[in-house]
Order: structure tokens, then sequence, then C-alpha cells
């Protein structure tokens, strides 16, 4: 089986994303999953904008192999959750 891979949505200038980032990044040592991060904005001025129509208004969104998670912050007891059953 693949590791899991967790995105974070995120946008330039955003505090709170910074934060979600760093937790994510020692869960993904821990948990083994790969990490990375899309700024929204960004991806939308490159001519993706269905991120920032979907999930714009409550960043920072932590997608799970490419399906919502959670949002505002890392649920950590249901990610290592979700992790475990795959």
């Amino acid at each position: 089986m693949s590791r899991a891979h967790v995105e974070l949505l995120t946008r330039a200038g955003c505090s709170i994303c910074q934060q979600v980032y760093g937790r994510l990044a020692e869960l993904a040592a821990e948990l083994e999953f790969d990490l990375s991060a899309t700024d929204v904005d960004a991806a939308a001025a490159a001519g993706d904008t269905a991120l920032r129509a979907e999930f714009g208004d409550r960043l920072p969104v932590v997608l799970l192999d490419g399906r919502e998670h959670s949002y505002w912050d890392v649920d950590i007891a249901r990610l290592r959750a979700d992790l475990a059953e795959r």
C-alpha cells in the first residue's frame, strides 16, 4: 500500500495556516505520511480556480488523499484513526 498523502490548502500571510503546517510536519514524521501545501490563490492565478472556489472561505483545509479531512485546525485524533484504517 502506498503512503497516505496529506495536503494543506493555504494562502500567503495566513498565520494559522503556518501553525497547522508545523503540526502536520511533526505528525508526518511520526505517522509516515507525505505532506504538501498548496496556496489556493497561487493555484487560481495559474488557472486552477476550483480549490479557491471550494475551500477559500475556510482555510486552512487539510486534505487526506485528496478528500477534505478537517479545516481551521488539525483533528489529530481523527487523523491518527483514519491513517490507522488505511
